[in-house]
């Protein structure tokens, strides 16, 4: 896979009148944050910009939002330019795939270890803590001034993808970009409060209730949890505010890897793996059509929520086996 430079990329938004910027589906704060810092560096320098999403933005995620996000599929046009981020293939855009397939131009900028080269355009480095990352860079080499607001989109994206600088991910650069966000002016400890503390009472509730269905596999050295949509109903939850739960299992000491199972509306359901230091999830995600990183990754099954417990189980267990 060949990549294109920050350049190159730079040179195709420098050309394009109207461009089209796509997170992946059930957009999460490195989507949201890189999408909201682009879009407005691409509005301030004189680009009919938009993000096209197709679901609800979580609660806690709102305030990336400052005129930027359209479920509107038909706004633009045919654009100049799509640009996917923190997108890993067309599965992700889901239900966007025609629209972002238009442009004339299509550009792929990601850090996820399995995503393949298939746009016109791509930037994939999967040692990038962030997607948000990768927009900093894209930014600079534009000559983009990296103003207040800008900052704050992109220190969301990086302070959520690297589990607010602690997961594995995170390096020396990771803190030199951070560094000079702050010298942009950012407010990290309203980011922050925005981020984690600024949620409803229902995601109390359906944390909760989803925690105490934890079991544990592989002689207790992985766990796995559930929610189903009856546990949603109950609490009056959404689906995203679930998101967080795998992190809290991964928690548990002696624990290497946790799975969250979540039923979706559709009944498919979705499969969020992390591991702590040895077990690579996304081998394991892979071979069930997802994806990832190595501590982090998942992947979507339409089965029972019985069916893919057991599927997770039996490869959780054959994986920890062989380490």
């Amino acid at each position: 896979m060949r990549n294109n430079t920050f350049e190159e990329i730079a040179a195709a938004l420098a050309q394009g009148k109207s461009i089209l910027l796509f997170p992946h589906i059930h957009a999460d704060g490195d989507a949201l944050g890189s999408c909201s810092a682009l879009c407005r560096a691409l509005r301030k320098a004189g680009k009919d910009c938009w993000v096209l999403i197709e679901d609800r933005i979580p609660e806690n995620l709102q305030f990336l939002d400052r005129d930027y996000c359209t479920t509107d599929q038909d706004i633009l046009g045919a654009p100049d330019l799509s640009v996917c981020v923190d997108c890993s293939d067309m599965d992700r855009i889901h239900n966007r795939g025609r629209r972002f397939l238009s442009a004339k131009v299509t550009v792929c900028i990601d850090h996820h270890r399995t995503t393949d080269s298939f746009c016109d355009l791509n930037y994939i480095d999967s040692s990038a803590a962030a997607t948000g990352e990768l927009i900093y860079g894209l930014l600079t080499a534009c000559g983009a001034e990296i103003d207040r607001e800008i900052a704050e989109a992109i220190f969301a994206a990086i302070v959520t993808d690297t589990g607010r600088f602690q997961y594995s991910n995170t390096s020396r650069h990771t803190h030199e970009i951070a560094a000079a966000l702050y010298d942009a002016g950012i407010d990290a400890g309203h980011i922050c409060t925005e981020i984690y503390e600024s949620m409803r009472m229902e995601r109390l509730m359906i944390r909760n209730m989803a925690l105490n269905t934890m079991s544990t596999v592989a002689g207790g050295r992985a766990v796995i949890a559930y929610v189903t949509q009856e546990m949603l109903r109950e609490t009056g939850a959404f689906l995203d505010e679930t998101d967080g739960i795998v992190e809290e299992l991964r928690s548990i000491k002696g624990v290497e890897a946790a799975v969250f199972l979540k039923e979706a509306e559709d009944g498919s359901i979705k499969v969020s793996m992390r591991s702590k230091e040895a077990l690579n999830v996304a081998e394991i995600a892979q071979t069930m059509g997802g994806g990832g990183h190595i501590r982090a990754a998942g992947c979507t099954l339409t089965c029972s929520l019985s069916d893919a417990y057991d599927q997770i189980r039996n490869r959780l267990t054959d994986g920890l086996e062989r380490l």
